[in-house]
């Protein structure tokens, strides 16, 4: 069978009745679809509907996530502050958290906002691109699972910890660079494995502590870990295993919730996630005038660079994710692979709901 097309109204109004019955109120429950959705879109499927079934829902439903539960600021300055989630959807929590950081902004240049108590909020990049509506720049980091081994170690310690930077320029062009600090993320392996191809050499160990290009040993699940960006230290994983550092104590440091070892392994569902999570909001404009011209001239100037491949140009961060979206528009929806699809029909069928209706090419 083909590829499968579904559109993005299709997509909302299933995932929306999956996590309603699950346990969640509709407003969060599309607050978080939305998010899924845009991951899809933007063809980081690792975090869209690939986490729907057995992550959301299934926290949802084991009672280790409260989908109804409202954040709040514990402790605040002009501009900072600390939120508790309270054990809410990510994506609810992340909202929060980024909206009270561009409010900050707004009033004193900066906004830097710490969070515990939160779950798994999908893509970083979701998040830092908030603020470009605002003419800012925005950031947003969050911890996870321990599966990271750190340069010179097989232990998992670490999540993949993403890094997201959103920068704006002029008539909405801009820079979103939304990167793990590890090789790969956890959800690419899965994709890999469900697809039936190997993964890179340089993603992960297996059990035994050597490298392997089998999704199926990398995964937690097979005793894997991953490796920090750059893979081993001789390929430069220790600079991967810094910035990995630097979002936890961003993140479960500074917070003040679990990190590292201490949260919850992956896809334990008897355990609350208490993730960490850190959401920047920065106004260019107490700093120099004229910034997004400024930023334009950069993204341009590396746009406009001679590619090695006269077929590949040079592009910026976020570049590839606006094309995919691009597609999606033309297409009418979002293309999946059929293993994907089926993943979606079978969530339908355990939680009798009518499956989301393919488009017909």
């Amino acid at each position: 069978m083909a590829d499968v097309i579904v559109n993005e109204q299709e997509l909302m109004r299933f995932g929306t009745q999956c996590l309603m019955s699950a346990g969640s109120c509709e407003e969060h429950a599309s607050k978080h679809i939305a998010v899924l959705i845009e991951a899809d879109r933007r063809g980081h499927y690792s975090h869209g509907f690939n986490r729907l079934r057995g992550h959301y829902v299934a926290d949802i439903r084991s009672k280790i996530c409260s989908p109804n539960s409202i954040p709040s600021i514990e402790k605040e300055t002009v501009s900072t502050a600390v939120v508790n989630g309270n054990n809410s959807l990510g994506a609810v929590v992340g909202h929060f958290a980024m909206d009270l950081a561009i409010s900050k902004a707004k009033e004193t240049g900066v906004g830097w906002v710490t969070v515990r108590g939160s779950n798994h909020f999908g893509i970083a990049g979701h998040y830092a691109k908030k603020a470009l509506d605002e003419g800012m720049i925005g950031l947003a980091f969050t911890n996870g699972s321990p599966y990271v081994a750190p340069t010179r170690s097989a232990t998992q310690l670490l999540s993949t910890l993403p890094i997201a930077l959103a920068v704006p320029a002029n008539n909405g062009d801009h820079m979103l660079l939304d990167m793990a600090t590890s090789s790969a993320a956890v959800g690419k392996m899965e994709l890999a494995k469900a697809l039936g191809k190997p993964i890179p050499q340089g993603w992960a160990l297996n059990k035994s502590g050597k490298p392997t290009t089998d999704p199926v040993e990398a995964l937690p699940s097979g005793g894997g870990t991953g490796l920090p960006l750059g893979g081993e230290e001789e390929t430069s994983g220790y600079k991967g295993y810094g910035l990995g550092l630097m979002v936890e104590i961003f993140c479960g440091i500074l917070s003040g919730s679990d990190w590292g070892p201490h949260i919850r392994k992956w896809k334990i569902q008897n355990q609350i996630a208490n993730l960490g999570q850190c959401f920047i909001a920065l106004d260019p404009s107490v700093f120099t005038p004229g910034f997004q011209d400024r930023s334009q001239s950069l993204l341009d100037t590396c746009r406009g660079l001679v590619p090695l491949d006269p077929n590949l140009a040079v592009i910026i961060p976020g570049d590839r994710g606006r094309a995919r979206e691009q597609k999606a528009e033309e297409e009418g929806g979002i293309r999946y692979k059929i293993e994907q699809y089926k993943n979606m029909l079978l969530l339908a069928e355990e939680l009798n709901l009518e499956p989301p209706k393919p488009i017909h090419q």
